[in-house]
Protein backbone atom coordinates (compact mmCIF):
# COMPACT_ATOMS: atom_id res chain seq x y z
CA UNK A 1 0.00 0.00 0.00
CA UNK A 2 1.51 3.49 -0.89
CA UNK A 3 1.79 5.56 1.77
CA UNK A 4 3.43 9.15 2.88
CA UNK A 5 4.40 10.19 6.46
CA UNK A 6 5.30 13.16 7.67
CA UNK A 7 6.97 13.82 10.62
CA UNK A 8 9.46 16.79 12.72
CA UNK A 9 6.24 19.26 13.18
CA UNK A 10 5.96 20.67 16.66
CA UNK A 11 6.29 24.14 18.42
CA UNK A 12 9.05 26.41 17.91
CA UNK A 13 9.54 29.99 18.75
CA UNK A 14 9.93 33.06 15.96
CA UNK A 15 13.15 33.19 14.04
CA UNK A 16 13.70 29.09 15.26
CA UNK A 17 14.09 26.08 13.03
CA UNK A 18 12.14 22.63 12.71
CA UNK A 19 12.96 19.98 9.34
CA UNK A 20 10.20 18.20 8.46
CA UNK A 21 10.26 14.50 6.70
CA UNK A 22 8.30 12.51 4.15
CA UNK A 23 9.01 9.12 4.29
CA UNK A 24 7.16 6.61 1.80
CA UNK A 25 6.03 3.32 2.05
CA UNK A 26 5.35 0.86 -0.29
CA UNK A 27 6.91 3.05 -3.68
CA UNK A 28 10.08 3.97 -4.44
CA UNK A 29 9.94 7.75 -4.69
CA UNK A 30 12.71 8.21 -7.10
CA UNK A 31 10.49 8.35 -9.81
CA UNK A 32 8.00 10.81 -7.92
CA UNK A 33 7.91 15.06 -7.78
CA UNK A 34 7.01 15.92 -4.80
CA UNK A 35 5.15 18.62 -3.22
CA UNK A 36 5.53 20.27 0.10
CA UNK A 37 2.02 21.78 1.21
CA UNK A 38 0.38 23.62 4.36
CA UNK A 39 -3.05 25.02 5.35
CA UNK A 40 -3.52 27.26 8.60
CA UNK A 41 -6.12 27.27 10.52
CA UNK A 42 -9.29 29.11 8.50
CA UNK A 43 -7.51 29.20 5.15
CA UNK A 44 -6.97 27.33 1.90
CA UNK A 45 -4.23 25.03 1.52
CA UNK A 46 -1.28 26.66 0.09
CA UNK A 47 2.00 25.06 -2.39
CA UNK A 48 5.00 25.79 -0.22
CA UNK A 49 7.83 24.11 -1.78
CA UNK A 50 8.50 20.63 -4.74
CA UNK A 51 11.28 18.95 -5.81
CA UNK A 52 11.48 16.79 -9.28
CA UNK A 53 12.35 13.20 -9.09
CA UNK A 54 15.71 13.92 -10.08
CA UNK A 55 16.05 17.06 -7.78
CA UNK A 56 16.69 19.03 -10.66
CA UNK A 57 13.71 21.12 -10.73
CA UNK A 58 12.45 22.58 -7.15
CA UNK A 59 10.21 25.63 -6.52
CA UNK A 60 9.27 28.07 -3.56
CA UNK A 61 6.32 29.94 -2.64
CA UNK A 62 7.29 33.38 -2.78
CA UNK A 63 6.73 33.62 1.36
CA UNK A 64 9.33 31.22 2.03
CA UNK A 65 12.23 31.65 -0.45
CA UNK A 66 15.56 32.08 1.31
CA UNK A 67 13.95 30.16 4.42
CA UNK A 68 12.65 26.39 3.91
CA UNK A 69 15.06 24.49 1.89
CA UNK A 70 13.65 21.43 0.27
CA UNK A 71 15.85 17.74 -0.34
CA UNK A 72 15.90 14.04 -1.01
CA UNK A 73 17.31 11.47 -0.41
CA UNK A 74 16.00 8.48 -2.28
CA UNK A 75 18.23 6.23 -0.78
CA UNK A 76 16.66 6.53 2.35
CA UNK A 77 12.94 7.21 0.31
CA UNK A 78 12.72 10.36 1.99
CA UNK A 79 12.09 14.36 0.77
CA UNK A 80 13.12 16.81 3.39
CA UNK A 81 12.06 20.57 4.07
CA UNK A 82 14.23 22.27 6.13
CA UNK A 83 12.80 25.49 7.77
CA UNK A 84 14.60 28.39 8.90
CA UNK A 85 13.21 31.76 10.75
CA UNK A 86 10.23 30.40 11.25
CA UNK A 87 7.84 33.15 11.65
CA UNK A 88 4.03 32.67 13.36
CA UNK A 89 2.15 32.68 9.74
CA UNK A 90 3.95 29.65 9.02
CA UNK A 91 1.91 28.17 11.44
CA UNK A 92 -0.55 25.25 10.07
CA UNK A 93 -0.45 21.41 9.20
CA UNK A 94 2.23 20.58 6.63
CA UNK A 95 1.70 17.73 4.35
CA UNK A 96 3.85 15.98 1.78
CA UNK A 97 2.33 15.00 -1.79
CA UNK A 98 3.38 12.85 -4.32
CA UNK A 99 2.95 12.23 -8.25
CA UNK A 100 4.71 10.42 -11.07
CA UNK A 101 2.44 12.29 -14.02
CA UNK A 102 5.04 15.51 -13.90
CA UNK A 103 8.57 15.65 -14.02
CA UNK A 104 9.02 19.87 -13.55
CA UNK A 105 7.56 21.54 -10.69
CA UNK A 106 6.99 25.11 -11.79
CA UNK A 107 2.67 24.23 -12.00
CA UNK A 108 3.17 21.91 -9.47
CA UNK A 109 -0.04 23.46 -7.43
CA UNK A 110 -2.71 23.75 -10.40
CA UNK A 111 -1.35 20.33 -11.93
CA UNK A 112 -2.18 18.55 -8.54
CA UNK A 113 -1.00 15.59 -6.80
CA UNK A 114 -1.76 11.98 -6.53
CA UNK A 115 -1.11 11.02 -3.15
CA UNK A 116 -0.79 12.46 -0.02
CA UNK A 117 0.50 12.48 3.77
CA UNK A 118 -1.67 12.88 6.88
CA UNK A 119 -0.08 16.10 7.74
CA UNK A 120 2.16 17.15 11.02
CA UNK A 121 1.37 20.40 12.83
CA UNK A 122 4.04 22.93 12.94
CA UNK A 123 3.62 26.26 15.47
CA UNK A 124 5.62 28.74 15.50
CA UNK A 125 4.58 30.86 18.80
CA UNK A 126 6.31 32.66 21.88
Amino acid sequence: QLELVESGGGLVQPGGSLRLSCAASGFDLDYYTIGWFRQAPGKEREGVSCISSGGGSTNYADSVKGRFTISRDNAKNTVYLQMNSLKPEDTAVYYCAATERYYYCSNYVSYGMDYWGKGTLVTVSS
